[in-house]
């Protein structure tokens, strides 16, 4: 019955990248391209961070994202919600708010005092847990978190990134070869999709956009960042 409710990811992916734009997540800049921690240099850069800002937009997006757990992954297939630090976190209480679950958070690295602990909150071993990230590019800083889960005794076989650049042949290979499933509500295609039809950027911001996404570290070397993808993210 959910799955005939549930809006599909087409809609749920357009929607998601309007409210983006509308909150002014999304930037665009060919001319002075965006340098990323990976190195590489980007037209386009966005900051999902500032969703825990807007009630009403995170409302909605998190609310698609419950959606889009129960109706691709089932409704009794989790135990717990966990979130990376620091961006993870808030949207890892939120969801587990909407399913009804207890929530963790895992740090980068075990913090160095106290107990060394790096996952915070009550994890029973075996518990099968549902990792959720504000986005991810090539889920290397996903699988920092759920290796520390899975090193804790539990079950990690879903992820769920808000963001997903979608652009990286890297990332789904990473994700088949660690045993996760990833969900994800929105990629740069359906930003730019978005923001080409809301007539959002000039034409040659938006043609840069796209050959970026056609080729990012070709378009990366070409504009003084690396041309090739560290492993970590």
């Amino acid at each position: 019955m959910f799955s005939n409710t549930f809006p599909d990811k087409a809609f749920v992916a357009a929607t998601v990248a309007k409210m983006l734009l509308e909150i002014k997540a999304v930037h665009f800049n060919a001319a002075e391209p965006y340098k990323l921690a990976s190195g590489m240099m980007s037209p386009v850069y966005i900051d999902c961070r500032k969703l825990i800002s807007y009630p009403r937009v995170r409302a909605a997006v998190m609310d698609f994202a419950a959606g889009s757990i129960l109706s691709e992954a089932g409704f009794e297939q989790f135990d717990c919600v966990a979130g990376g630090e620091t961006a993870g976190i808030p949207f890892a209480a939120f969801l587990a708010e909407r399913l009804g679950l207890p929530m963790i958070y895992v740090r980068k690295q075990p913090k160095g005092h106290g107990r060394n602990a790096q996952i915070e909150g009550e994890l029973r071993e075996g518990s099968r847990v549902l990792v959720i990230e504000d986005l991810t590019t090539a889920g290397g800083s996903m699988f920092k978190f759920i290796d520390a889960i899975r090193a804790a005794g539990c079950t990690v076989d879903h992820g769920i990134a808000l963001f997903y650049y979608g652009i990286f042949d890297e990332a789904e290979a990473r994700f088949a070869d660690g045993g996760v499933e990833l969900h994800y509500l929105a990629t740069w295609r359906d930003v730019l999709a978005a923001a080409t039809r809301q007539k959002a950027f000039d034409p040659e911001t938006l043609q840069s956009v796209a050959n970026f996404l056609d080729a990012p570290l070709k378009w990366s070397g070409e504009h003084g960042g690396v041309s090739e993808l560290p492993a970590s993210r």
